[in-house]
């Protein structure tokens, strides 16, 4: 029954929430504002009712078949199963992945990190490939997903948003990269082994560059200049499927297997079976750790790749229904044979660039591939490797988003240093670790800079008809010597405390007894921030002054308010206007000090008839203009 209630009182809360953002000439309809939250299809799916954009998506699956069959493949071998598992895992889960996500060019399925995740985690259990192998890598789906939806449901998408737009451009730079180096093999024909990693592959390409097997060469590059052709001459045909049908007659043309070109490989012909993970197996204690692991892999990727795509699509991501998506995927891929996927860099970009228009074109590949299984198996024997290669070559170049990383150089210090560790991270490390130190320096530098908030020098200024409080920095005017006039910009938190403490106590060595806080520039205080005040109030005070506080923001209050702070300062040391509280605060001034001050710094002072005169001068001329103003 609690259950029944939580999931009530969610659901109550996700009406309430929707109906608060919506303006109020807008009627409140509950299938068209709430369902596509729970069934997001149902917010495009009208949009396939348009043919051209149906023959969009029709014709990005067919590409994205294409290139997921050998993928799929690939990558099963890679996470120690039969090539059958990456070919369910390429038609199960980019169908629930696209019908509950969010993105519109995002394609689930197999990926590389993830299926040597998979491998190194389960290898350790059972010999790859057996039965209990196989057992154990859906269970660890099965946990993966779970971890994910539940992520979902605690609404944790919205912290995604630390990784930083930096981020994701220098991992997506970085992942491009190590496509295009991991298609050197396939490009070449050298005996490149793709395990020794990025530099490795470099040294090898470069160490057996007198044995590039020139028809697989020709081919590679013939299907990719033929893209790059068609896509610029002929924007309105499918330049990738144009050009690997381009390359696949260049390779049958010039020998094929008799050549030496390698083409696909022949695929079984078999439908997923449906099964139930095994719960009751004793190591899914040893497996948690391990899911979740690729739990956080499998949602920072798909995440990460929606949000590199929809920085050239213009589309809006919404982290948290990625997450739903990408968990529900993995839970009832785990029924059908699925082991873990996740957002592909590849089939994504793949995806994008045929022209894909609506998540329909994931599900179309999907179904090509379903239907290459059943019924064409042997016939994807036919498609040569190399033009694979050089279409995914073309792909991998076309995710650097050279525009933005222009825009990154030009912005900052500290964007550059994010997005150079970044990058190399990806290249030199695993994927998720690359995620992880950009975030960390994202985070670092944030929490440097909000953990320094400026604190400037104010005071009036006598120039002016008003006497407006300006920085000291920016003009030199005198001050006065019994009160100190600062601004704070930042928040007032733990993290703060000590660079505010700091700069305060080499204020506490001046003359000045009064401390004013212009305090319109603090959005937050904690409870460390509170007390720091209380303590700071606490010195002026016994000092012989006081501090004061100007305009501190309600939202502010909170915690000055329920931990009793306001009353502990004393709720008269709290002001809504600079003018009211120097008026006030100089009512308490030593008037025997003012009168030795070479200078009147505020208009109270200018005006006050027990000071003497300067220069002959009752006041500054213009300080009698407030009672006009």
């Amino acid at each position: 029954m609690r259950v029944k209630e939580f999931f009530q009182e969610q659901f109550r809360n996700i009406v309430e929430e929707v109906k608060s953002t919506l303006p109020e000439d807008i009627h409140f309809d509950f299938r068209k504002h709430v369902l596509p939250l729970f069934f997001p299809f149902l917010a495009w799916k009208h949009e396939l009712r348009n043919r051209e954009t149906l023959k969009a998506d029709l014709m990005a699956g067919l590409v994205g078949a294409i290139i997921v069959l050998p993928q799929g493949i690939a990558f099963a071998a890679i996470a120690g199963l039969p090539p059958k598992y990456g070919l369910y895992t390429a038609i199960v889960t980019p169908i629930v992945a696209a019908l509950f996500g969010s993105s519109r060019h995002l394609v689930s399925g197999p990926t590389t990190a993830i299926s040597i995740v998979v491998f190194a985690s389960v290898s350790q259990f059972a010999a790859p490939g057996s039965p209990e192998y196989i057992s154990k890598v859906l269970l660890l789906t099965f946990l993966a997903g779970v971890i994910q939806l539940t992520f979902a449901l605690a609404r944790l998408g919205r912290y995604i948003s630390f990784v930083s737009h930096t981020v994701v451009v220098g991992f997506t730079a970085g992942a491009a990269v190590l496509i295009m180096t991991n298609q050197l093999r396939g490009v070449l024909g050298s005996p490149i082994d793709n395990s020794k990693g990025f530099v490795g592959i470099w040294q090898q390409a470069f160490q057996y560059l007198d044995q590039v097997h020139l028809p697989i060469f020709a081919v590679a590059a013939y299907t990719l200049f033929a893209a790059i052709y068609v896509r610029r001459h002929f924007p309105r045909l499918p330049h990738l499927l144009v050009a690997l049908l381009f390359g696949t007659i260049l390779a049958w043309g010039i020998g094929g297997p008799d050549a030496g070109i390698p083409f696909v490989a022949e695929i079984p012909r078999a439908l997923p079976a449906f099964s139930l993970p095994n719960l009751t197996d004793g190591t899914y204690r040893g497996l948690l750790s391990s899911a979740f692991a690729i739990a956080l892999l499998g949602l920072i990727e798909a995440v990460a790749i929606g949000k590199a795509i929809a920085l050239k699509s213009g589309q809006s991501i919404v982290a948290n229904q990625e997450f739903f998506g990408q968990g529900l995927s993995n839970i009832i891929g785990s029924f059908f044979s699925c082991y873990a996927g996740s957002g592909s860099f590849t089939r994504s970009g793949v995806n994008y660039e045929a022209g894909a228009r609506t998540p329909m074109s994931a599900i179309f590949a999907a179904l090509f591939v379903l239907l290459v299984v059943l019924t064409l198996g042997p016939f994807a024997r036919y498609l040569p490797s190399p033009a694979l290669a050089g279409l995914i070559m073309l792909i991998g170049w076309g995710l650097i988003d050279f525009k933005h990383i222009r825009e990154i150089r030009k912005a900052s210090k500290q964007d550059n240093l994010i997005l150079g560790v970044t990058f190399f991270a990806t290249l030199f490390s695993e994927l998720e670790f690359a995620v992880y130190i950009g975030v960390l320096l994202s985070l670092y530098f944030f929490l440097k800079k909000t953990s320094q908030p400026n604190i400037a020098i104010m005071a009036p200024d006598p120039d002016h008809h008003r006497h407006q409080i300006i920085n000291v920095l920016r003009k030199d005017v005198p001050q006065c010597p019994q009160l100190k006039i600062i601004r704070i910009d930042g928040h007032l938190y733990f993290g703060a405390i000590d660079h505010v403490s700091a700069v305060l106590r080499e204020m506490r060595k001046g003359p000045e007894k009064y401390l004013l806080i212009l305090a319109n520039g603090i959005n937050y205080v904690d409870l460390d921030g509170a007390e720091w005040l209380a303590r700071e109030a606490a010195f002026w005070k016994k000092k012989g002054g006081g501090l004061y506080v100007v305009r501190l923001k309600i939202i502010a209050q909170d915690i000055m308010e329920s931990g009793g702070f306001m009353d502990k300062i004393g709720r008269d040391h709290f002001f809504t206007s600079k003018t009211d509280a120097i008026q006030a605060i100089y009512q308490k001034l030593d008037v025997e000090i003012c009168k030795k001050c070479p200078y009147r710094v505020f208009l109270e002072c200018a005006n006050d008839p027990r000071l003497p005169l300067l220069n002959g001068k009752k006041s500054l001329e213009r300080a009698g203009e407030k009672a006009m103003v």
